[in-house]
């Protein structure tokens, strides 16, 4: 991998230079334009849509099957040192940069697939996959590959996993609507607050007979603003999880019954959305395997992990969802990552993008090295 050790430096003012770029979901601009004159000028073909700013870079275009990375670009919107802004505590901007320069190294090779870089929008929303499947990025894709920045205490530095097997999580947001009165005569009224701490101890009461964990558990609640009056409305916010997809229908679907139940016993009327859902991962026993060659490869056998279980979410895996033929997998990257990802002042040791690097690039190499006819 001499490629990555001569362009050290490169490598690390591109980071930089992301980092301060920092644009919410849906408004990655810059960021977008930024990667696209890096890869146009390596002689990317670059390929825009309407209505965001993901794009698409590939070379190569003889082969009929194509294999790819996918990097995501945008930013958490939150408050650091008492300022409102866009902030890269998920790591974006190192994903992009490491998917950069495997695609700046990539193109000096002969290779045998169509090789497509996927640069996605709005990753913190859930929906930027689902937009980029809808721009049809999968067309021809046999494989694709993802990388993640990983917390110090999931995977330490020096050492990657071949996939992060992510949970599913939904929010479920709602209003509770009950008959407004005087505090001074609550039997005139019907309080939508009551109703809302009825549905908390009854949500608390929720079983699954599966073997995997979950939970639901109310994160917002709003009602009223005068302290001598029962409003007529309250304001929730729900927030499920679960560490499969088939576990998550069923929360959702006692979630819903419990809304259903205590709407009836409060005389209420409960209204509620889904509001965000991301998918659990789901794991593709060959793109793992490639995944495990390549950080073999790369960092050593002995720096190989198995799985990284995180209690969190990824839209990347809507790709494995909504094209399940397509071989996908996500790398864990340790990196001394501290004191966790979205925290406002997250940090990690930025020579891991060294080694993130050339694990993608090895992947590709290794994906591109398969016979895909055969294993379809």
């Amino acid at each position: 991998m001499e490629f990555v050790d001569e362009y050290h430096d490169e490598i690390f003012k591109t980071y930089e230079e992301l980092h301060q770029l920092a644009e919410a979901s849906w408004h990655e601009e810059k960021t977008a334009q930024y990667l696209k004159e890096k890869l146009s000028r390596a002689g990317y073909q670059i390929h825009t849509f309407e209505g965001h700013f993901g794009f698409v870079a590939e070379f190569n275009r003889k082969s009929a099957q194509a294999i790819a990375l996918r990097a995501d670009m945008d930013a958490l919107v939150q408050e650091v040192d008492g300022i409102v802004k866009p902030n890269h505590s998920c790591g974006h901007d190192a994903h992009s940069t490491m998917v950069l320069f495997a695609a700046l190294s990539l193109i000096k090779q002969p290779m045998k697939h169509t090789i497509r870089f996927i640069f996605q929008p709005a990753e913190e929303t859930a929906e930027g996959a689902l937009k980029m499947i809808e721009e049809q990025v999968l067309k021809d894709v046999v494989f694709l590959g993802g990388i993640h920045l990983r917390p110090a205490m999931e995977i330490p530095l020096g050492k990657a996993a071949p996939v992060i097997s992510h949970g599913s999580t939904t929010s479920i947001k709602g209003w509770i609507e009950g008959v407004p009165s005087h505090a001074a005569r609550p039997e005139k009224g019907n309080n939508p607050l009551e109703a809302a701490a009825a549905m908390i101890q009854a949500l608390k009461q929720i079983r699954l007979d599966v073997p995997d964990a979950y939970s639901v558990k109310i994160t917002e609640l709003h009602g009223g603003e005068a302290s001598n009056s029962i409003p007529s409305k309250a304001r929730f916010t729900l927030d499920l999880r679960a560490r499969s997809n088939e576990t998550m229908t069923q929360l959702i679907e006692q979630t819903n019954h419990v809304m259903t139940k205590v709407a009836e016993l409060t005389k209420t009327e409960v209204t509620s959305a889904a509001a965000e859902f991301s998918p659990a991962a789901v794991k593709h026993e060959h793109a793992i395997d490639l995944a495990t060659k390549a950080i073999s490869a790369t960092l050593g056998r002995e720096n190989v992990v198995s799985e990284c279980a995180s209690p969190g979410a990824e839209d990347f895996h809507f790709y494995s969802l909504k094209h399940p033929t397509v071989a996908s997998t996500m790398v864990g990257l340790g990196c001394n990552l501290l004191p966790g990802l979205h925290h406002p002042n997250m940090h990690f040791n930025k020579e891991a993008l060294m080694d993130g690097t050339k694990i993608l690039i090895q992947l590709l190499l290794e994906a591109d090295q398969q016979n895909w006819l055969e294993r379809r």
